[in-house]
């Protein structure tokens, strides 16, 4: 089956890519990734191997091969390098403005009679209890507070 996708490097991104694996100074994956397309190279001068011949030499995955060459095809030569970016984090943020402004009022009011100050656990229950949240734990009330002063 002929590759869908064909590494063809100009004599200025070789010479880049060389440059990064003689200096050494970058990530092991971006390393193992510019050796993918340097062997990968279909341009004249290149070695062109096959996708299986690379894998087995570099001692990755043959998806793995298959997958920095797309994304050189499609997107270019620094996103086949680098780690793909999130589009989006993986859960939503709890506290968005109104929320967190009141964690913060209510963290800095007196605390509850019979209670020298604010635990995490009560600030949870009492966000809970004045329903700006269904449910928060107090993990997510500590990290919330430790983003601001």
């Amino acid at each position: 089956m002929a590759k869908r996708y064909l590494v063809t490097l100009t004599p200025d991104e070789r010479d880049h890519l060389g440059g990064m694996l003689s200096a050494g100074k970058r990530s092991a994956l971006t390393l193992t990734r510019a050796r993918v397309l340097l062997k990968a190279d279909q341009a004249d001068g290149g070695p062109a191997w096959t996708d299986d011949r690379i894998a087995e030499a570099l001692d990755c995955g043959l998806r793995t091969v298959e997958r920095i060459r797309q994304r050189f095809v499609e997107r270019g030569l620094e996103p086949a390098l680098g780690r793909k970016p999130h589009d989006r984090p993986s859960r939503e943020r709890k506290f968005h403005g109104a929320a967190e402004a009141r964690l913060i009022a209510l963290a800095c009011s007196p605390p509850p009679d019979g209670r020298a100050r604010w635990t995490l656990k009560l600030l949870a229950d009492k966000l809970v209890e004045l329903e700006v949240f269904e449910a928060v734990s107090d993990e997510t009330v500590r990290r919330a507070l430790k983003k601001t002063n």
